[in-house]
C-alpha cells in the first residue's frame, strides 16, 4: 500500500504569505521556504513584519479568500485518491488552510496552529512536532507503507529524502541544485507519472 504524501502551497495552492506581500505592498513578506531554509526564523521574520505594520488575522484571511488552487490541483487531487492514499504535509497553518481544504474536498491535513490574541494580532505559532514532515513519513513507512512525498522547497527536502521515493515539483533553481538526487516535475501530469513510478518498483 501507497501513501503520497503532498506539500500544500506551490503544490496545491498559492504561497499564501506572497499573497500577503501583493495585497498589501510589504515586499519583504515574499520571502517562504523557497528562499530561507530556516523555519523558524522565517516565521520570526513574518511575525515582525506584521506587528511592525499592525496586521493581524483579518488581513490574511481576507487575502486567503481571495485565492483559489493551482490550475488543475482540483482534478489531479481527486484522481490521485481515487489510487492512493493522500495526505497533506504542510508548514502552513490550521487558521490559514481551512478555506481551502474546503475547496480541495477536505483531504487530510498535518499541519501547525497560530496563536492569536484577542485583538485579532498574531502573537506566536506553535509547531506540530519539529521536522514534523520527515517525522510522519518515517512513521508510515514503520507501519509498513511505502511512500512517495512531492514538495517545492527547503522545508520538503527531509521528507522527501526519508520516503521512498521523493520528488521536486516546480521547485525553484535554488532548491533542484541543492538537491540534485530527486527527479524534477513541472506538471501535474508529470508528477502523477513520478509517483505511479513508485507504486510500480513495489509490486
Amino acid at each position: 500500500m501507497t501513501i503520497v504524501c503532498l506539500d500544500l502551497e506551490g503544490v496545491l495552492i498559492p504561497e499564501i504569505w506572497i499573497g500577503v506581500a501583493e495585497r498589501t505592498g510589504i515586499d519583504s513578506l515574499k520571502a517562504t521556504t523557497r528562499d530561507i531554509p530556516d523555519y523558524d526564523q522565517l516565521m520570526k521574520q513574518r511575525l515582525r513584519i506584521m506587528d511592525t505594520h499592525k496586521l493581524g488575522i483579518s488581513d490574511v484571511k481576507e487575502v486567503i479568500a481571495s485565492l483559489e488552487p493551482l490550475e488543475g490541483a482540483i482534478s489531479f487531487l481527486e484522481n490521485l485518491r481515487k489510487d492512493f492514499q493522500v495526505i497533506i504535509l504542510s508548514d502552513t497553518f490550521y487558521e490559514f488552510a481551512e478555506p481551502f481544504m474546503l475547496k480541495l474536498g477536505l483531504p487530510t491535513l498535518f499541519c501547525h496552529n497560530l496563536e492569536i490574541n484577542s485583538n485579532g494580532r498574531i502573537i506566536d505559532y506553535h509547531l506540530r512536532l519539529k521536522d514534523h514532515k520527515r517525522k510522519a513519513v518515517e512513521s508510515f513507512k514503520s507501519l509498513n507503507f511505502t511512500v512517495c512525498a512531492a514538495g517545492d522547497s527547503y522545508n520538503d527536502t527531509t521528507m522527501l529524502g526519508a520516503a521512498d521515493r521523493g520528488i521536486l515539483f516546480k521547485a525553484p533553481d535554488n532548491v533542484k541544485n541543492e538537491f540534485p538526487q530527486f527527479p524534477v516535475v513541472n506538471s501535474y501530469e508529470m508528477l502523477r507519472k513520478e509517483i505511479e513510478k513508485t507504486y510500480s518498483h513495489n509490486l
